[in-house]
């Protein structure tokens, strides 16, 4: 049986809007589905909007070791794993035809570069259009919000999604900083928005579109991923 094919996409950008402060993608929401889709056997891409390698969220990674997550350690121990998040693919290099699946993982800087580009608008709208799976967790869904369905309606019109709410973004002190609120984006696509109070995991699982609310998230999207990926193998053999 062949691999499954599932590339992961991170932002590139590292700037939290004016205020100075470094920003990009979350570790712990890359790092953990990265092995949840390597360990059950899947082939995983890293890209990223500009390729080579993208600005880490410093909040994700603390200094202490012990206050890491435990796929955040043994990502950077994994020479491997670090040797393909230094050199990315670059989104525009990624062809929708060479994956069953892709991931966007959060991070604030998603905000930025993730919405209007062209060539992951195109990525995320191909891969689904065929008939394959897509995943985004926290600030991961800024990404679906110039995707579209083969009719050319919104990705997320009358699904079932979620991401980083409004409130969360509000108590993270962060809501004048972004361009944007996220929750409010999706509910204005005609998304059905579900959630869970603050900071809590929720995971929502709309047919082959799979999205979470927050890091503790992370897991459970990769998971539904994994599982929507086995129902279209199923389908197709019988």
């Amino acid at each position: 049986m062949a691999k499954q094919r599932i590339a992961i996409v991170a932002t590139s950008h590292g700037k939290l809007g004016d205020t100075g402060d470094k920003t990009g993608f979350h570790y712990e929401e890359l790092t953990t589905p990265y092995y949840v889709f390597a360990d059950n056997g899947a082939e995983v891409t890293l890209g990223s909007i500009q390729g080579g390698e993208p600005p880490a969220d410093p909040g994700s990674l603390p200094d202490k070791e012990e206050e890491r997550a435990a796929s955040v350690r043994r990502f950077l121990d994994d020479a491997e794993a670090v040797k393909a998040l230094n050199n990315t693919v670059p989104v525009a290099e990624l062809n929708a035809k060479d994956f069953d699946a892709v991931y966007l993982p959060g991070g604030h800087g998603t905000m930025w570069d993730m919405p209007e580009n062209d060539a992951l608008i195109r990525l995320v709208s191909e891969v689904y259009d065929k008939g394959g799976v897509v995943g985004a967790v926290c600030h991961g869904p800024a990404g679906l919000l110039g995707a579209h369905d083969a009719d050319g309606a919104p990705l997320v019109k009358d699904r079932l999604v979620n991401c980083f709410t409004d409130e969360e973004e509000k108590k993270a002190g962060k809501d004048k900083i972004v361009p944007f609120l996220l929750e409010t984006e999706l509910r204005g696509l005609g998304a059905r928005f579900e959630k869970s109070p603050p900071f809590e995991e929720k995971v929502i699982r709309d047919g082959r579109l799979v999205t979470g609310q927050n890091p503790a998230s992370a897991q459970g999207v990769a998971k539904g991923m994994l599982m929507a990926l086995q129902a279209l193998r199923k389908e197709a053999a019988e």
